[in-house]
């Protein structure tokens, strides 16, 4: 039998490399049967994925949520689009401000709350330069050195 986990945290890890941050949200999913006990499952992936606008509701495009090992001829497809659930005003925020130039909706993690539900963390977020890379690369490494020195002394 298949071990579920009590609590699923699925992250994107690079999303906050590559991306620097603006607003968060919390938005819901609409999803079928065995794409929820994968998610239970942690069989997901979110590193590729993006949220994009079809016919004035969001969609969260190319997550990766494996096919559910016991499911029948009623499994889902790993990579299809999933709807995503906020309120109206917070959608007509984000759809204004995404037509700034620059701007994107990535998702940052995926979770599963205490009641069960689904839920995913994304962000609006514009794109980092080469350079802010290069200087979030040289901090980590001056942290890293600076930890290394303190738990020498």
């Amino acid at each position: 039998m298949m071990k579920i986990e009590k609590t699923v945290s699925i992250l994107n890890r690079r999303a906050r490399f590559e991306y620097e941050i603006l607003e968060e949200y919390e938005a819901g999913m609409v999803l079928t049967g065995t794409e929820i006990k994968s998610l239970r499952s942690s069989k997901a992936s979110i590193t590729e994925s993006f949220c994009q606008f079809i016919d004035g509701e969001l969609y969260i495009i190319n997550m990766m949520i494996d096919e559910y090992k016991l499911g029948t001829f009623y499994n889902h497809k790993t990579k299809r689009e999933r709807k995503l659930l906020l309120h109206k005003k917070e959608l007509q925020k984000l759809e204004k401000k995404l037509k700034d130039a620059g701007n994107t909706i990535i998702p940052l993690k995926l979770y599963i709350t205490d009641r069960g539900k689904a839920k995913v963390l994304i962000a609006l977020g514009r794109g980092k330069k080469l350079f802010d890379k290069r200087e979030a690369i040289k901090d980590r490494e001056n942290k890293r050195n600076l930890d290394r020195i303190l738990k020498k002394s």
